[in-house]
This record gives C-alpha cells, structure tokens and sequence, in this order.
C-alpha cells in the first residue's frame, strides 16, 4: 500500500465522523461541552430599570441646578423595590440593583450629597439617566447568546445561568480507549529487566484526549499475542468506545500483531502507513461503530499522530466547529535541505526574532526522544517536496502547549 499524504488520511479518518447525540446536563458540568442547538434568552437582563451605584432615584428635572433640597420618601435596596412613585421635590434612597422606582429617572451619587433627616441636599448637577442600567441592556428575552456548536467556557455558563437556564443540550462526551502493546513494556515506578522499557505513550494520548474532553479509559498494556490484543479490542468495543487508540505494533513485523488481531475482530481497514514523518506507520479503520487509530510505538510519533488524526476526530465527534488545527507563520531560525516525498513535523522551539517569531529545529529529530518533545515549543511543518529553505524564510507552524 503507497504512503498516503496527511491531508487525505485526516480526510477519511474524519469522513464519517459525526457529532454524537445530544444529552442534557446541569450547568455545572457542562464546561468544555459542546452545544447541540442555539440558546436563547428565557428572560430579559435587567428585567427592569436598576440603580448602578448606591445613591438617592431622583427626577432630572429637580436637579438641573444645585444645590437643590428634596423630601426623602424611601428606601429601595436591591431585591426590594419601593412601591411608591417619586414626584416632583422627592427622593428615594437607593442601593446598587435597586430596581428604579416610578417617576424617577436618574441617580446621584451619595458622594455628591448631603442627607439630613428626612431631607437630602444635592450638591451636584447629574444628567438625566445618569447611573441607571436600563431595561434589557445586557439582553432581552427570546434573544440567541449561545449559538450551536460553540464549545462552552466558564464565561458562557455564567451568561447561560443569567438566561436562567439550567440545563444545557450539549453533545455526548466521545469514548475514547487506549490501548499499549509490546511484551517490553513495563509500567512506570518498575523496575525493568533487561530489554525492557518503562511505558509512556499511553500517559500523553490520554491527557490529550482528556483535555479535548473525550471520557477516556485506559486498557492498560496487551503483550505480543494476538489473542490478548484482540481481548483488549473486544473490551473497548464491549464498552461503547468511539474510538480505540493502540500504540505500538502497528507496523508489518514478525512482532507487529495489531493490524493481525484486528483483522481477526472484523476490521474494515481504511489506510495504513502516511506519507509522515515521525509517524509513516500509521493505520486507521473501522469495527463497526467503532474508529480505530493505530498509533506507532516511538513517543514522539505516537504524539505527532494523535495531535494529527486523534485530536481533530475528537473535535468533530464533540460537534465542534474548529475541528482544523490552527498553524502560525514564524521564520526559520536556520538553513533546512529539501524534503522528500514525507510531510515533515519538525520538534522547534520560539524565540523572538527582529521580524517576529523564529523557529529552530532542536538539534536531533530521532522519533524516540522525548526530552525534545517536552522541549519544543512547536512543530515546524515542512510540506512533501519542499524546496531547500533558507534562514529567515518563512514557515508554517503548529503551536505545542495546554
């Protein structure tokens, strides 16, 4: 089977991908969930005219010129409004959300007053609807505030809750299971033997998933059998998982079983091996309802995958709209030979250069090493055929980070 190009395998890992059925939720447990319809407003903010500063509600009218005296006739504090109706020559004390009583229209500050008994002086001329927050100023009923597909923040569920909702219609949780295989791996905290190595692709794939807001299950490490691999499998898709991540053994080799237990589950293979580099070991495919991706066995390309393919699937699934990663424009920070017939994800780090971010390819690329994983900043993404490229060229690049 020929290499094929990024941009055709994220096409058909994302081909039948659709967004997963709604659910509702209490408000507290909606943040990072995604909308499966618009919101609208079930009532109006403010639902009626409010004081927004503490001070005295008086009419435009009395206080024109200053100083001018009126006749104090109540007290509106917020959540107690006052019944009576301000007239000409009277004022009523009021407090930050005290809702406006009739007949006044205007607010001035107790800074710019003087209160004595049943009177208060104001010292101050204030314009009409000075310190007032009008009726519906921040929103009216039946307005939309919250539109479908909008993945929702601490700040939406504020709003949310304001329109007094609460519940939200938001789109299922993707399941995702992550599966390691390899008879050398080892848990972390052992003590490997000889041939050994401690796991720790799984660790990254999971934080990812769990940070794009995927429910995530670990199905720990299978070793090279293909019986056990295929338990693991069948355990996953027992459990409802969406998608199944295996790490490892995904290539042709005498000890590569994943593709082989796979196929024994029933697989519907749709590519393996992408014109990519780290990461051409690539597979994906379909067992049943369940999508596959099996991942390489390096660190750094089992991560350069899951941020390529992983990532976004978990995105559309969620309903979101910004399922494409956003890349940035930097400059290199040195001279790069042309590539070959790969895409080329290169580990960088970002100084600040005289012409705007720079980015400088960490001195070993080994797809094994994950202290310049850790290290980079971002991934320098070099196109199949690139020509050779000079420093100071510009580049694209695919920002690392939470």
């Amino acid at each position: 089977m020929a290499l094929m190009p990024v941009v055709e395998a994220l096409q058909r890992v994302l081909a039948e991908a659709r967004a997963l059925q709604p659910e509702m939720v209490p408000l507290h447990e909606a943040l990072g969930r995604v909308l499966a319809g618009n919101v609208m407003a079930l009532r109006t903010q403010p639902p009626a005219a409010v004081s927004a500063m503490d001070g005295y509600a008086v009419r435009a009218s009395d206080v024109t010129t200053a100083p001018v005296a009126l006749k104090l006739i109540g007290e509106v504090a917020a959540g107690h409004p006052f019944n009576g109706e301000v007239k000409a020559g009277q004022a009523a004390r009021i407090f930050t959300g005290g809702v406006m009583p009739a007949g006044a229209d205007t607010v001035v500050i107790q800074e710019h007053t003087a209160r004595d008994e049943g009177t208060v002086m104001i010292l101050k001329v204030t314009a009409k609807g000075r310190n007032v927050r009008d009726q519906g100023i921040d929103f009216v009923k039946d307005q939309v505030l919250l539109r479908k597909g909008r993945r929702l923040s601490d700040r939406d569920l504020m709003l949310a809750a304001a329109m007094n909702h609460p519940r939200l219609s938001v789109h299922r949780r993707p399941k995702v299971a992550v599966l390691g295989t390899g008879d050398e791996l080892v848990a972390p905290g052992s003590s490997p033997a000889p041939g050994e190595i401690v796991y720790s692709n799984g660790f990254a794939l999971i934080a990812l998933a769990r940070r794009e807001g995927a429910e995530v299950s670990d199905l720990g490490i299978a070793p090279d059998r293909v019986e056990d691999i295929a338990s693991a499998v069948r355990r996953a898709r027992d459990s409802g998982a969406d998608i199944l991540v295996t790490t490892g053994g995904a290539s042709v080799g005498e000890h590569d079983l994943v593709q082989k237990a796979l196929a024994a589950e029933g697989l519907d293979l749709s590519f393996w091996r992408v014109a990519l580099r780290p990461g051409r070991p690539m597979m994906h495919g379909r067992l049943g309802a369940m999508q596959v991706l099996g991942l390489p066995g390096n660190p750094v390309s089992s991560y350069v995958c899951a941020r390529l393919f992983l990532m976004p699937l978990i995105r559309q699934l969620s309903g979101r709209t910004d399922v494409a990663q956003t890349t940035a424009t930097a400059r290199l920070g040195c001279d790069l030979p042309a590539n070959d017939e790969r895409a080329d994800y290169l580990r960088a780090t970002l100084e600040q250069g005289p012409d705007g971010p720079m980015a400088i390819p960490l001195p070993s690329q080994d797809s094994s090493l994950m202290a310049p994983l850790a290290e980079a900043d971002c991934l320098l993404i070099r196109e199949p055929h690139a020509p050779a490229a000079a420093a100071g060229s510009p580049c694209v690049i695919l920002k690392l980070g939470l």
